[in-house]
């Protein structure tokens, strides 16, 4: 499972840059399968990442074009997805998203993310035995009629204010 510590986060975007050229050869955060963002009024810079949750909204994909692999990362088969979109607004964070008709969504590469790799900031990491699963289901309540931009955004202004306060605390 892939973490992410947002006080150390810089914005930096070599995650989304790394993601991008291990899967496609190419450099564009849009073919990535994380996301940075930059929360500019609130001070806070955060990958958005498939952190493998409790509930599985993606799973009731009707095409089953979406398998889980020994990791619990979601795998996207290119053959039977439609890029319907029905995976991408079940997703309460915006951690899937179609661009160009295909599916996006972590798959751990492998088993050796690259984004982890990337990360000089160590604000990513990587868990392979960690089976600790989030539940994401007071999110869902408050990003349903949200675009995945916009759930990503909620999420991290979310986690992002609750992680502020306990870093301003542990400083006071």
């Amino acid at each position: 499972m892939i973490r992410v510590d947002l006080s150390k986060c810089t914005g930096c975007q070599r995650c989304e840059t790394a993601c991008s050229f291990f899967h496609t050869g190419r450099i564009n955060n849009h073919l990535a399968r994380i996301k940075v963002l930059n929360l500019y009024e609130s001070r806070l810079d955060s990958p958005v990442v498939c952190v493998q949750c409790q509930e599985r909204y993606c799973m009731k994909c009707p095409e089953d074009a979406l398998s889980l692999g020994k990791q619990g990362q979601v795998f996207v088969s290119p053959t039977l997805c439609t890029s319907c979109g029905v995976c991408e607004k079940a997703c309460p964070i915006g951690a899937l998203e179609i661009f160009n008709k295909i599916m996006y969504v972590c798959d751990l590469c492998g088993g050796k993310p690259q984004c982890v790799e990337a990360c000089t900031e160590e604000a990513i990491t990587f868990e392979p035995d960690n089976i600790e699963q989030i539940s994401l289901e007071d999110i869902k309540k408050e990003t349903t009629k949200m675009n995945p931009s916009q759930k990503r955004h909620f999420y991290i202004k979310k986690i992002g204010t609750t992680a502020r306060k306990r870093r301003d605390q542990a400083h006071a």
